[in-house]
This record gives C-alpha cells, structure tokens and sequence, in this order.
C-alpha cells in the first residue's frame, strides 16, 4: 500500500477510536515528514495526541520507511477551519475576512454545516435628529465567504 494512503488509513482509525477528535490538517512532505493537526469537541488533550501519533507510529516499520512524525492540536490562536471548530466557540467573539477582504467583528451565534451567524453592536446615526443610537446588526456568512476566522481571545479583569 502507498504510504500516503496507508498514514491516512492509520489516521482515521486513530480518529475513529477518538470520536470527539477530528481532523484540521493533514500534511506530508517528500522527506516523509508527517504533520497532523487536531481539534475536539471539548479541546485537545497531550494525551489523546500521544494516542493518535502512537496509533500511526506503531503500524509502520521504520526499516522499510523512515519517517518522522507530529502531532498537535490547532492551538487557541489558529484559524477556524473545519465547520465543527465553529460549533464550539458559539457566544465567543469572531474576527472574521471575508473573500472579499471586508473585516468582521462579533459574537459567534449560530452554525452549522453550511453557514454561521454573527451579532454585534454599532454606533449609527439617527434616521431623525442629531446624534447617534446603538444598532444590533446580524449577519449570515456561508463557511466559502469566509477567508479567515479567529476566535478572539477574552481575559477577564
């Protein structure tokens, strides 16, 4: 079997025995370098990292392929990829580009597997008189509108 598809079919079974895992990246080099990125559902543990790497280690005979091997999770700063990823940040600030470079900024509150909805305050004029008055705005975004999303991280005073 090619050891391309071979890494791929180790990865999923790993996957599968981790059902609250799932799959962000998956690159290999020509040097046979393996870089494997993961998210959960509730976060990522160095445990279940462990697991999954030892999983794909374990099943390869490094005299008929060397090769070397990471694992990790996508990080707290990492951009949203996966539709999944959205589904558990709902309620945190989203800091999103668009394809066509307009920058958003709001609360995630909703997603699925087609799209997300943001919410967020500004600051408009009065449709009659002086002065301004705060305007809740809403907007849903297909995930093929999105170039870029990060979470935006809180730290509580």
């Amino acid at each position: 079997m090619d050891f391309n598809k071979r890494v791929h079919e180790l990865l999923n079974q790993a996957l599968t025995e981790q059902h609250n895992l799932f799959l962000v990246d998956l690159s290999i080099d020509s040097a046979s370098h393996i870089r494997v990125v993961l998210d959960g559902d509730a976060g990522v543990t160095l445990e279940q990292c462990m697991q999954v790497s030892r999983h794909i280690e374990h099943n390869f005979d490094r005299e008929e392929h060397d090769f070397s091997l990471e694992v990790g999770s996508a990080g707290a700063s990492a951009p949203l990829i996966q539709p999944r990823q959205y589904k558990k940040h709902k309620g945190r600030i989203l800091k999103i580009i668009t394809n066509s470079n307009e920058e958003l900024k709001g609360t995630l509150t909703a997603s699925d597997n087609q799209m997300i909805a943001l919410q967020w305050k500004s600051r408009e004029p009065k449709p009659i008189g002086k002065g301004k008055h705060t305007v809740i705005k809403n907007v849903k975004l297909c995930y093929d509108e999105i170039k870029k999303a990060i979470v935006q991280i809180q730290f509580n005073k």
